[in-house]
């Protein structure tokens, strides 16, 4: 997930990526491909591109720039290897991802979705270069979202993607009004940070102003995050994931609900935040209007820009001091065909777009988003006390934490926009309740996966 202002992350294609159904489908056109995988034991040696002159097929999403600018540096570097670039909106891709795949498989794809094309044989099993690269060494968290079992279920199996870069979610917070509540350092617990709003509250600042209008439930970022602080992240993802006999209605978070009920009685959020969307609170917290917003690092660059020094962010506290952590943390997801022409030249590039210094740069200056890759991989130097530095350290936080949780949103298809969203704005009209809230939600997603 590239940084571009206004797009926030449920919008860019829910979480970056289309919600995924897990219902498999002949792609249009033809019957399904078979399951391919690639390479093999690479008993030489990693694969590579080679010394031949190599054209690696690319179908990209418009409008971002980070994979064209890798692609520009990888070719300095590999003067062998050009790429041929085919670039369409997110919702093009989405609607030609089948067709595509199994009538002019590219090398290289930006996936939409990923269930069923998995299922439908016309992704490679990047497994073989996983060994081979050593990707099986990063944090288990940053790949776990790109699996998908025989079943059509994320979160084990083979892997059929890998991220160019990865998302991070948390809390933005102004810090001359931080400052005036005497707000010196982010909260270290969950209570440290009711406090907070509190005290934003009582000195007649508004505490957080969450977008929540519309088709977009802003609520669910809080919520997901008071998720990890009461509960594990491998459990919403085993929700996420549709495992089976998973279920959003734990006592965990339903703790979680109550206490996003009560941040709402108290007034905690702007008063008219049912009509509120995304560019409006972006507008409101850039100019000095409210303490908090719930948002992700593709925002980073643009805060650095727009408010240079002032914008800070942290991830959201845990019960206790020193707790776990978790956080919704997504890839920038791209796949190789399983009919590729060159998949080991286009393994060899994700690899480098992972390891290489010169392309982790990149990712953090164009991208605005952290690397994929080990823990303790290269990072470049940015602006000290930035809010790019705090949302890159807090990437490595939760890498170390193994945190990362996918997006409630991106359960089923329909989830978000026929559930979880009408389902937050009624508590904040006082028609929904905690309990009801999570039984209603999962009542709609057995319906949906047909459990």
């Amino acid at each position: 997930m590239e940084k571009r202002v206004g797009r926030p992350l449920a919008i860019a294609g829910v979480m970056v990526t289309a919600a995924l159904g897990l219902v498999a489908c002949a792609p249009p056109g033809g019957s399904a491909a078979p399951t391919a995988s690639g390479g093999g034991d690479f008993a030489d040696g990693a694969p590579s591109c080679g010394d031949e002159d190599v054209v690696l097929n690319a179908y990209f999403e418009t409008g971002f720039p980070l994979p064209t600018a890798l692609t520009e540096e990888f070719t300095k570097q590999y003067p062998n290897v050009t790429f041929d670039i085919r670039e369409d909106q997110f919702a093009v891709i989405t609607q030609n991802a089948p067709r595509v795949l199994q009538d002019s498989p590219p090398d290289l794809m930006r996936l939409p979705q990923m269930s069923e094309l998995a299922s439908d044989g016309l992704l490679l099993d990047l497994d073989p270069y996983a060994e081979a690269f050593g990707w099986t060494d990063w944090p288990p968290s940053q790949l776990v979202q790109l699996r998908v079992d025989e079943d059509g279920r994320r979160g084990s199996g083979p892997l059929y993607g890998q991220g160019l870069s990865y998302s991070m979610t948390g809390v933005f917070y102004n810090k001359e009004l931080a400052e005036e509540i005497g707000m010196t350092e982010p909260p270290a617990t969950l209570e440290e940070f009711d406090a907070a709003l509190q005290a934003a509250k009582d000195a007649g600042i508004t505490p957080i102003a969450q977008f929540n209008g519309g088709a977009t439930g802003g609520l669910a970022f809080p919520l997901q995050a008071l998720m990890a602080s009461y509960g594990d992240p491998a459990a919403i993802n085993e929700w996420i994931f549709q495992q089976p006999d998973a279920t959003i209605n734990t006592p965990e978070n339903l703790e979680a609900a109550e206490h996003l009920q009560r941040w709402i009685d108290a007034g905690y959020f702007a008063d008219d935040i049912n009509s509120l969307d995304y560019a409006q609170m972006m507008s409101r917290f850039i100019g000095g209007e409210s303490l908090f917003i719930f948002n992700g690092d593709w925002e980073s660059g643009n805060l650095d820009t727009q408010m240079p020094g002032n914008a800070g962010f942290f991830l959201m506290p845990p019960l206790e001091e020193g707790g776990s952590l978790g956080a919704m943390s997504a890839p920038l997801t791209f796949g190789i065909a399983a009919g590729a022409e060159n998949p080991d030249c286009a393994a060899f590039f994700l690899d480098w777009a992972a390891t290489n210094e010169e392309a982790r740069t990149i990712t953090v200056e164009v991208g605005g988003s952290h690397p994929m890759g080990a823990v303790d991989a290269f990072m470049p130097e940015v602006e000290p006390g930035s809010t790019t530095e705090a949302t890159l350290d807090a990437g490595a936080t939760i890498g170390e934490a193994n945190g990362a949780m996918d997006f409630i949103a991106n359960a089923t298809g329909a989830i978000y926009a026929q559930s979880w969203t009408p389902n937050l704005q009624k508590m904040v009209a006082g028609e929904q309740t905690p309990e009801g809230l999570l039984e209603s939600v999962q009542a709609d997603y057995e319906s949906q996966v047909g459990n």
